[in-house]
C-alpha cells in the first residue's frame, strides 16, 4: 500500500468577503424599512396611569394623540407649572381642539376618517377637570371615537 504524507505545510484558503457589501445592505434596507421615527417631541410630562384590564389598538395608524400634563422643565418658564393639552407638536387651549380635530381628518382619506380615534394621555397626577373639558369639546364636533392610554400592570 501507498503511503499518504500529510502536507504539513501551506495556509488555509482565505475566506471570500465578495458577498460582504450585500448582506450589508440587506440589513440597512432592513433596519431603514422596519424602524419608525418618533413623531411628537414631547412638552408635557406624562406619568401613564396603572390599568389591569387593557385592550392593544390594532392600527394605530389611525389614531391621533392628545398629550395632557405639566409642562416639561424646558417650557415652566412659558407655560406655568399647572397642566396644559398638546396637540402633536404644539401646546393648545381647549378652543383648539375643534379645529385640530377637523385638521386631523382632513389629512386622512375619506374612508379612513369614521375610524379614527381619538386617545388621551393624560398625567396621572392630572385633575379629571381638563379631561373633562377635552371630552366635551371632542364630543362637540362629533369625535366620539375615544380612549385612554394606560401602562398595563401584570397583576400576581
Amino acid at each position: 500500500m501507498a503511503k499518504f504524507a500529510k502536507k504539513t505545510k501551506g495556509n488555509a484558503p482565505a475566506v471570500s468577503t465578495a458577498s460582504l457589501p450585500d448582506i450589508v445592505f440587506m440589513l440597512l434596507f432592513f433596519f431603514m424599512v422596519s424602524t419608525s421615527m418618533k413623531e411628537v417631541t414631547y412638552k408635557v410630562q406624562i406619568k401613564m396611569p396603572e390599568a389591569s384590564e387593557s385592550k392593544k389598538i390594532e392600527n394605530k395608524s389611525l389614531v391621533s394623540y392628545i398629550y395632557v400634563g405639566p409642562p416639561t422643565k424646558a417650557w415652566e418658564n412659558q407655560y406655568g407649572t399647572k397642566p396644559v393639552i398638546q396637540l402633536n407638536d404644539q401646546i393648545a387651549k381647549l378652543e383648539n381642539i375643534a379645529q385640530w380635530v377637523e385638521e386631523e381628518r382632513s389629512a386622512r382619506d375619506e374612508a379612513d376618517v369614521p375610524k379614527i380615534t381619538f386617545s388621551l394621555k393624560v398625567d396621572q397626577e392630572t385633575e379629571m377637570g381638563i379631561v373633562t373639558d377635552i371630552k366635551q369639546e371632542l364630543r362637540l364636533v362629533q369625535a366620539l371615537k375615544i380612549n385612554y392610554s394606560a401602562k398595563r400592570v401584570v397583576s400576581k
